[in-house]
């Protein structure tokens, strides 16, 4: 299918689904245990001996949680399952994407975090970052994807994208902050009427109080963000997790240090890109150009 997007999850997704895939992952949560059982060890033991959290340990165990194909592998070898928990590893990352076609615009476990989260961090190299998107520029970006996705397919993604952006109308809203590429300020997606539009909201959501925008410019001779676009987000009494896409691939990112990697990575994008005001000068200057 060509609108697939698919999510690699670091430590495992929610399970609440139906359609028979809840009651795989709970059956593969108990083989694990069977196995952890025989072997005579407790959760903690396993959590300690895998260096896997204690919780997600018991949260695989109960199929509330879907275990990453190196859990399975790295557990397979601890608990002397002989294969058993290796062999079903494919049909596992099948169930997860089966999961993400559901909500196939965007991973339904990003955007899950993403409306809950209450500081959202999102460096952006190739496009405007979605939460800033117009809805000219969202069915533009659409309408140009390869495979081509059918109109209504189109609606449905563009709708859903839209429903997004209610983040930034609520209150207390999150704390928000972006920093773009100028590339992309200077890339007219969907034609110059299209993009004019969108640097005028840019301008717009960089006036209101309380998000933060900022742009990188193209003349830095140092570059903290090369390695591509990320979003970070903080959700309500948890700890700060990551997210990156690219190719239609999602990787949501639990692990703290590579957290704390990206988490740092980030000050120093924001350090290195142009202030909000200079942000906001740039913008009117390239949309003075024209």
């Amino acid at each position: 299918m060509g609108g697939v997007e698919r999510t690699v999850f670091d430590d495992g997704e929610t399970a609440g689904i139906s359609d028979g895939v809840a009651e795989f992952y709970s059956a593969v949560g108990k083989l694990i245990k069977f196995f952890r059982e025989r072997a005579g060890l407790t959760q903690r033991q396993l959590a300690k001996m895998s260096g896997y959290s204690e919780d997600l340990v018991g949260a695989i165990e109960r199929g509330v949680r879907t275990p990453r194909i190196e859990y399975l592998t790295l557990v397979d070898g601890l608990l002397n399952a002989e294969g058993a928990l290796k062999v079903i590893a494919d049909d596992v990352m099948k169930a997860k994407i089966r999961v993400s076609e559901r909500h196939p615009a965007f991973s339904k476990a990003f955007t899950s975090e993403e409306h809950r989260a209450i500081e959202i961090h999102d460096y952006s190299t190739m496009v405007i970052p979605g939460l800033l998107q117009t809805e000219a520029y969202i069915r533009a970006l659409y309408e140009m994807r390869r495979p081509l996705l059918s109109p209504e397919q189109v609606d449905e993604w563009v709708a859903t994208r839209l429903a997004r952006k209610e983040i930034l109308a609520r209150w207390p809203m999150p704390v928000v902050t972006w920093v773009v590429d100028e590339s992309v300020l200077r890339r007219p997606l969907g034609g110059w009427d299209v993009h004019s539009e969108q640097l005028q909201h840019l301008l717009k959501v960089g006036k209101m109080r309380g998000p933060e925008l900022q742009i990188m410019p193209l003349d830095r001779l140092t570059h903290a963000g090369m390695g591509g676009s990320f979003t970070l987000l903080t959700p309500p009494n948890r700890p700060q997790i990551g997210y990156v896409a690219a190719q239609h691939v999602n990787r949501l990112i639990t692990d703290p240090a590579e957290v704390r990697n990206m988490a740092a990575r980030y000050s120093s994008i924001r350090a290195q890109a142009l202030s909000l005001r200079e942000s906001l000068a740039l913008i009117e200057q390239i949309l003075g150009e024209r």
